[in-house]
C-alpha cells in the first residue's frame, strides 16, 4: 500500500528529525487495552510483563507516597510524601530526618508500603499506571545508596551535614501493580527483583510526542494496516520494546490498540526506524 500526499512529507520529515524529549507527556507506561473503549477481540500481542511494568515504573517515578504504622494514633497508617530512589533490584531507599513522623514510625515498626504513580497521570488518575510496593523499612549503608539517590535529588547533598538526616531502604516484600481499568495483579518479591525496566523507558515520551506532533497521518495508516482498523484519528499513548498502544477515534466510538513492533527495540534509533518500516513497508 502506497502512501501519498502529506504522508510522505512527514516521512521525509521523519527521517531528519530526533525524537524530542518532553516531560509533558505520558511516560510510556503500558495502559489498559480496554481503558479508551473495547473493539472486537483478537490474537494476543506480545507486551511487557507485570513485573516489568512495575520496575518501568519504579524507575521513571521519583516522588511517591509512604505509608507507616503510626504511633501517635495506634493502628492507624500514616500517609507521607517520599522522594525516593530505586536501586538496581527496585527497592526505593529515602533520605530522610529523625525528626520527621513518619522516620520515628520507621523506628517503631519497619513495616511501610510505597505507592508510586504514573508521572503525568494526574489527567486519568484511575486510567493511569500505579505499583503498590511492601516491605520493611531499615537504614541502609550510605555508601550503597547515596550517589544514586544525589543523583535524582542534587539538593539533597546539603543535609548530610545534619547528623539526623540517615538513608533507609525498602526492601520489597510484595508488589501490587495497576495498569488502568481491569489490568492488574501481585507480583511475586524475586520476579519483581529479577525484572528489568523497559529499555525504552527514558525515550518513551519524546517518541510519543514526535509522533503524535508529526506524524498522526502515519499512525492511522498504521492502524490499518497492522490493526485492522480504520480511524479518524490515530494517537500513540505508550510504546515499550515489544509494541506501542493507540488510541483511535471513528464517528462513534474512541477505542485502544496494542500493535507489536516486527522485531524488537531497544534504544530511540531502533524505534525509529522500526515506525518508518510499518509505515512505509
Amino acid at each position: 500500500m502506497r502512501i501519498a500526499g502529506r504522508t510522505s512529507k512527514l516521512i521525509l520529515l521523519y527521517l531528519k528529525h530526533e525524537f524530542r524529549a518532553t516531560a509533558s507527556v505520558t511516560m510510556g507506561i503500558m495502559p489498559n487495552r480496554q481503558h479508551a473503549g473495547s473493539g472486537p477481540s483478537g490474537p494476543e500481542i506480545p507486551e511487557p510483563s507485570l513485573a516489568e511494568r512495575a520496575r518501568t515504573l519504579v524507575s521513571l517515578a521519583r516522588i511517591g507516597s509512604l505509608s507507616t504504622h503510626s504511633r501517635k494514633v495506634d493502628g492507624f497508617p500514616f500517609g507521607s510524601v517520599m522522594p525516593f530512589a530505586a536501586d538496581d533490584l527496585g527497592r526505593p531507599a529515602f533520605f530522610i530526618s529523625t525528626m520527621a513522623m513518619h522516620t520515628q514510625n520507621l523506628q517503631a515498626d519497619g513495616r511501610a508500603s510505597l505507592l508510586v504513580q504514573q508521572p503525568d497521570g494526574a489527567a486519568d488518575p484511575l486510567g493511569s499506571a500505579r505499583v503498590t510496593l511492601l516491605g520493611t523499612a531499615a537504614p541502609a549503608p550510605a555508601e550503597e545508596v547515596r550517589d544514586r539517590y544525589f543523583s535524582r535529588y542534587e539538593d539533597a547533598r546539603y543535609w548530610q551535614e545534619y547528623s539526623d538526616f540517615a538513608f533507609y531502604r525498602l526492601e520489597v516484600a510484595a508488589i501490587y501493580f495497576i495498569g488502568g481499568f481491569g489490568v492488574m495483579g501481585w507480583v511475586p518479591a524475586d520476579v519483581y527483583a529479577a525484572a528489568s525496566p523497559d529499555p525504552l523507558a527514558d525515550a518513551a515520551p519524546a517518541i510519543i510526542r514526535h509522533m503524535n506532533a508529526d506524524h498522526a497521518d502515519a499512525l492511522r495508516h498504521i492502524a490499518l494496516r497492522f490493526a485492522g482498523e480504520m480511524a479518524d484519528e490515530a494517537s500513540l499513548t505508550a510504546v515499550d520494546r515489544l509494541g506501542f498502544h493507540l488510541r483511535l477515534k471513528t464517528a462513534d466510538k474512541v477505542f485502544g490498540r496494542r500493535v507489536a513492533f516486527p522485531r524488537e527495540v531497544v534504544n530511540r534509533e531502533e524505534a525509529r526506524k522500526v515506525f518508518i518500516e510499518m509505515t512505509v513497508g
